[in-house]
């Protein structure tokens, strides 16, 4: 197993890698939507957290050479299951014709007080 922590996605806020690696699949930490450069929820309301979410996953894929279009699985954390058909909306546009398997999971809370997080599988080239 390898850990991977990627220095264009914001820092862990615990103690916790970005991804570990498995053989050929990468088991990615949830993403919220902190600014890498601020470490601060970006302003904008659901769409531009989900948006935000979306481009730390791409730069944590990156470091190692991967895209969404490798993503195998998701998990979607919300807070308000309200915010389904936006957040849906922009995850579709973001990935559009790969549709990797998902769940969408309403939760009380999550860090930093975000209104989104999401978490990935994804399969590496070997």
């Amino acid at each position: 197993m390898t850990l991977i922590n990627s220095p264009q996605a914001p820092a862990a806020v615990g103690p916790y890698s970005h991804a570990a690696r498995v053989g050929n699949l990468l088991f990615c930490s949830g993403q919220i939507p902190l600014d890498p450069e601020t470490m601060k929820i970006v302003d904008g309301g659901i769409e531009a957290q989900t948006q935000q979410v979306i481009a730390n996953i791409k730069a944590l894929l990156g470091t190692v050479g991967a895209g969404l279009p490798n993503v195998a699985k998701t998990t979607i954390f919300l807070t308000d299951l309200g915010d389904f058909a936006t957040v849906n909306g922009i995850y579709e546009e973001a990935f559009g014709d790969h549709k990797p398997a998902r769940s969408t999971i309403q939760v009380a809370a999550l860090p930093l007080g975000s209104n989104v997080e999401i978490e990935c599988i994804v399969e590496l080239n070997a």
